[in-house]
């Protein structure tokens, strides 16, 4: 048999044995929570983390596009990005996408070195075709990097991340809700959980009533592209889920930093901007938001943004402290 040949089999048994984990629910979780100190859990979310063109060219000149910003992220108990591009060897671009990304597999050690979690649940991850995402799912796993926003099915895309930290139980969801809706899971086809205001709702109360969440965070990819401020129907979603139990709202897609809210002493960053991205000119697209998040099972206690900037090959810099919110006063 060929190496080639056996490179498929044995994708095939993983696809088959991943497919039937999904299936019984029986995903090992993997241990986090080993970085910072003191009893509350501190987590960074990213945005847009696109590995291929310019940042690609980075990854195969041996740079790390993370380096810059690696010291922040390495603070945090748990890091989460949305991985904006198929990491795949298979499939062909679909439909007449006038962008379409798709990343090596050479790309997972750096990507698991500096993040914990990623979504799925966006506009990109279709680009190659089903059996591309379903190989994709299979490298994410077999990696050890868990995944939200994205199955092999679509009760397994609407699953929730479900792990424990410093006593705090955190569920993580992922929605896309940015055409084309072709990407999106069905019965038996793997895709992307798409963002239904009914499922999504019940989505987030099952995350406490079956799964017994302490802290349940949807990460979103919505909004209209290059919109500095988010529209009536991210306003209306964002606090639909918070009155249904999410105890903060993340998103990005618009490829520019969004603002912010607290409703009902829960936040709501509405996009996160690019963090990886290069092919953009304007400082609005070259900026981006590192969010740093401190909670317990009270909820979560503050939250500040280090902003990053983009250079040319769309590698991220810090260039300052954006914003700082306490939401609670401190416990004596």
């Amino acid at each position: 048999m060929s190496n080639w040949m056996r490179g498929a089999v044995s994708l095939a048994l993983s696809v088959a044995t991943l497919a039937g984990a999904q299936e019984s629910g029986t995903v090992p979780l993997l241990p986090m929570c080993q970085r910072a100190a003191g009893p509350d859990v501190h987590m960074v979310f990213v945005g847009d983390l696109m590995l291929v063109d310019g940042p690609g060219r980075v990854l195969q000149q041996g740079r790390d596009p993370f380096a810059a910003v690696a010291a922040q992220m390495n603070q945090a108990d748990v890091r989460v990005g949305n991985l904006e591009s198929l990491i795949a060897t298979t499939g062909q671009p679909v439909g007449n996408k006038l962008h379409t990304f798709r990343a090596p597999p050479s790309v997972l050690p750096v990507l698991q070195r500096h993040v914990d979690v990623v979504t799925v649940a966006n506009n990109h991850s279709g680009d190659f075709g089903r059996a591309a995402f379903g190989e994709m799912l299979v490298r994410l796993e077999r990696a050890g990097l868990p995944y939200v926003g994205g199955g092999r099915n679509l009760r397994a895309a609407h699953e929730p991340h479900v792990f424990s930290c410093k006593g705090v139980k955190i569920a993580l969801l992922g929605y896309n809700e940015y055409f084309p809706r072709t990407f999106e899971a069905g019965p038996d086809w793997a895709g992307v959980a798409w963002s239904e205001d009914e499922q999504v709702v019940a989505d987030i109360r099952r995350a406490r009533t079956v799964h017994g969440a302490d802290i349940v965070i949807p990460f979103m990819h919505w909004g209209q592209e290059h919109e500095q401020e988010a529209d009536v129907r991210q306003r209306a979603l964002a606090r639909l889920m918070v009155d249904a139990g999410a105890d903060m709202v993340v998103g990005s897609h618009p490829h520019v930093v969004q603002d912010t809210e607290v409703y009902r002493g829960k936040p709501i960053v509405y996009s996160l901007g690019n963090f990886i991205f290069d092919g953009y000119v304007e400082v609005a697209n070259r900026t981006g938001w590192l969010l740093n998040v401190v909670l317990n099972r009270e909820g979560v206690q503050h939250w500040d943004i280090d902003v990053v900037r983009m250079d040319r090959d769309g590698v991220p810099h810090p260039v300052g402290r954006r914003l700082h919110q306490a939401l609670r006063a401190p416990q004596p």
